[in-house]
């Protein structure tokens, strides 16, 4: 049996299926059930993510962060048409500095951590290019900038391998956010990245459950599912919740 399978059999004894859905259609079902009314979308790079949202009827809030200059720029410009979608020139990590992001080739796959020969065999298409310096700032630093009056947010994260780094800058700002999309590794593709299983523990333990598993890479040959996309949710703020 192969890893994908046993961790949808593992999930389905906590009340989680993997979606044979469409993902982006499930997505909407629970930012619709959720009453999202703000987007913080971490590594937009383009702006896939948002456009996708607005495809699909999504028309509150969204803040896109993205730090590298070319992709920034083009995220700029779809953002422009749009009122309700800002941008912010920045990665989102633990803490408020500056740092070197290895420029991938398809510019989606940029990357802090170094990136491992698993990823490297799984995905010859992103090569490293280059380094670019880019100003990296925590969520908790801006939160109370771009919440705004927001009550129902969405924190979105893509950042190869830099989610736990995201999480832990934005502690505080967690408890007034319900609903987490986080891409989670399930080997080893970035070196000192968080996998799965603290993943899913250190959102366990701050109150919330897996609602959904998305595949979202998958090795071209052999067919093992690298990495998906986990949407969790909590019901209420924690006690003593102070934002």
């Amino acid at each position: 049996m192969g890893l994908y399978h046993t961790l949808r059999r593992w999930l389905w004894k906590t009340g989680v299926d993997v979606t044979r859905s469409s993902p982006l259609t499930h997505r909407m079902q629970l930012i619709e059930k959720y009453a999202i009314d703000l987007v913080l979308d971490v590594g937009a790079n383009t702006g896939q993510f948002a456009r996708q949202l607005r495809q699909y009827g999504y028309t509150g809030r969204i803040v896109s962060f993205e730090p590298l200059r070319a992709a920034l720029l083009q995220l700029q410009t779809q953002a422009a048409r749009d009122p309700a979608w800002e941008v912010w020139p920045y990665a989102l990590g633990d803490t408020v500095t500056k740092q070197s992001l290895n420029i991938a080739s398809n510019s989606v796959s940029s990357f802090f951590l170094p990136m491992l020969p698993t990823h490297r065999e799984a995905a010859p298409d992103a090569p490293y290019l280059g380094r670019e310096e880019v100003a990296i700032t925590t969520l908790d630093t801006v939160f109370a900038e771009v919440r705004h009056n927001a009550h129902h947010i969405l924190l979105k994260t893509d950042t190869q391998g830099y989610e736990s780094q995201v999480l832990a800058g934005a502690v505080r700002a967690l408890t007034a956010i319900d609903t987490v999309q986080l891409e989670m590794s399930l080997v080893p593709l970035y070196q000192g990245e968080m996998l799965f299983p603290d993943l899913y523990q250190w959102m366990i333990e701050r109150g919330y459950i897996l609602v959904a598993l998305e595949r979202s890479f998958v090795h071209p040959v052999s067919g093992q599912v690298l990495q998906v996309d986990g949407i969790f949710h909590r019901l209420r703020p924690p006690t003593g919740s102070s934002i």
